[in-house]
């Protein structure tokens, strides 16, 4: 399946007959078996229906980090970025990817 970022916000959590999805890179992962940390007051739940790969890399929750654009992130940061991608790889099914809309 494709998204637009609008389309994927519709995949934050909110709508409980939608299941919840997280972008890391583009790819899209249905986090929904992990309602407790991306659904509603969830630790995580400003990353979910939103590409959070900056955030993710700089190990951030600011609102501002919140993104897709990976420009300008260290060395360091890619590393930690590569990891949390592996997590989702290895956890949740890939269900699409984000498009430009």
């Amino acid at each position: 399946m494709e998204f637009t970022a609008e389309q994927l916000i519709q995949y934050n959590g909110t709508d409980p007959s939608k299941p919840i999805y997280l972008a890391i890179r583009g790819r899209v992962f249905d986090v929904s078996t992990a309602k407790s940390f991306y659904g509603p007051g969830g630790s995580y739940a400003m990353f979910s229906g939103k590409d959070a790969s900056r955030a993710l890399a700089k190990m951030s929750k600011n609102d501002e980090d919140i993104s897709p654009n990976v420009d300008g992130l260290t060395e360091k940061e890619v590393g930690v970025l590569n990891d949390w991608e592996k997590k989702f790889e290895a956890k949740y099914p890939i269900v699409g990817r984000v498009i430009a809309s």
